[in-house]
């Protein structure tokens, strides 16, 4: 029986150990914190599970939660601005895609907490320690793979930034967020849940996502600001409660339609917040120790994109399942560095279309990524297939990055749906 640590317990490191587990594999899990500690802890991220990376949780029965998350059945996207004749902020581009498949949100601190809790149960070992990198050094020799799956900490320093690959050497959003219960429907889809996303040019995005939370069914909000702008005011604030108020005055003056819905939410517990920012960054999965060993970097600790496209989990999840199959093909053979770059690279294959996408996104959006979105407005299948591509992002390859082809995309479907006036959709710039 092989032995393998893995160091993080986060999506990528702990469906990847449960999936270890379940092919027989003897696996210890290094956590910095017990599953009661993250259960009643601070929230730790936003995020949206799409078909895929929902498909590989369902596959190893980690789907514990998937009967009891609310299903967001629809992706929709707002642009705020001005409408000639009309006061105040509004919407010229508002619309909504319909997923293939719904998406959930379950906060990772329910998820975290109640995989840890199965890892456990299943007779994983579980060390509770913030590891540091002379802990893998003592520890390397004693497995026969080391996975770092911390993104955090002094374990990120192992691997090193691939300038090639990581264009950005600044935060590009500061990042707020609030869980809050008592969020009304959306006024145009009442009766069925669906991911939020509003871009409020020169000031950033929000994202609003229906969650499940320790306290049961709630809704994030999410400011992603651009640096030094005016939704770039979290950094002072005094507790949670101070938090949640600077939220709903930028709801109010740049997204007032959501603010409409927003004035009677409450935060779901005390530690309902999170503020911050991060570099996002492609790193050489291969760490080296000061004595010489080697370990492989999992998920965010090698591959960080900023949350503004909604793909961390869903990226961490297929890491896990990449990684999963790489090893078990592996069988009796050492995990050396070639095999370790060679798992990578198998997983960079897709997470590649995430980081080109997400990038693209966080800098200023061409004319005709804005012309794409203003005219999924009125054209269903092009509003589906931008919400489908957060599923799978390598779909953006064949009509989004290039000027000419998403013209000849949005120009063909057009023609295709002559006479045909969306549901989902209104306005246009």
């Amino acid at each position: 029986m092989r032995r393998i640590l893995i160091v993080g317990a986060g999506q990528s490191g702990l469906q990847l150990a449960l999936g270890l587990q379940a092919k027989g594999y003897d696996v210890t899990v290094m956590s910095n914190r017990t599953p009661e500690e993250i259960r009643s802890g601070r929230v730790m991220s936003t995020q949206m599970m799409f078909r895929t990376a929902l498909r590989y949780e369902r596959e190893l029965g980690l789907n514990f939660w998937e009967g009891l998350a609310p299903r967001a059945l629809g992706l929709g996207f707002s642009v705020a601005g001005t409408v000639p004749g009309v006061p105040g902020v509004q919407r010229p581009v508002d619309w909504i895609g319909r997923l293939d498949g719904y998406a959930q949100s379950v906060d990772q601190r329910v998820k975290m907490a109640g995989w840890l809790d199965a890892f456990a149960e299943r007779g994983g070992r579980l060390v509770v320690h913030a590891a540091a990198v002379s802990d893998l050094d003592f520890l390397a020799p004693r497995h026969d793979l080391v996975l770092v799956a911390a993104g955090k900490g002094e374990l990120v320093s192992l691997f090193r930034r691939d300038p090639a690959r990581s264009p950005y050497t600044t935060p590009q959003r500061a990042l707020a967020l609030a869980y809050v219960h008592g969020l009304g429907p959306r006024a145009e889809h009442p009766e069925y849940d669906a991911a939020r996303c509003t871009i409020v040019p020169g000031v950033g995005e929000l994202w609003v996502i229906p969650t499940l939370t320790t306290s049961g069914r709630a809704d994030i909000l999410f400011w992603e600001g651009l640096p030094g702008g005016p939704v770039d005011v979290f950094q002072d604030v005094e507790g949670p409660g101070e938090h949640l108020t600077r939220t709903l005055e930028l709801l109010e003056w740049f997204v007032p339609w959501e603010y409409g819905r927003a004035t009677a939410v409450e935060l779901t517990d005390p530690g309902a917040t999170l503020a911050g920012r991060y570099v996002p960054a492609v790193r050489d999965p291969v760490g080296r120790l000061p004595s010489g060993g080697l370990v492989l970097g999992v998920g965010d600790a090698v591959v960080v994109n900023d949350p503004l496209t909604g793909q961390g989990a869903n990226s961490a999840a297929k890491c896990a399942a990449s990684y999963l199959a790489s090893i078990v093909e592996r069988g009796d053979e050492p995990f050396d560095a070639e095999w370790m770059r060679t798992a990578f690279e198998r997983y960079w294959a897709s997470a590649r279309h995430v980081t080109r996408w997400t990038n693209t996104m966080l800098g200023p959006r061409s004319p005709h990524i804005r012309a794409l979105i203003d005219a999924a407005a009125g054209l269903q299948p092009v509003a589906d297939r931008v919400a489908n591509g957060f599923d799978d992002p390598s779909d953006f390859d064949d009509y989004f990055y290039d000027a000419s082809a998403a013209e000849a995309y949005v120009a063909e479907t057009r023609a295709l749906t002559a006479g045909y006036t969306s549901p989902g959709g209104s306005g246009g710039t």
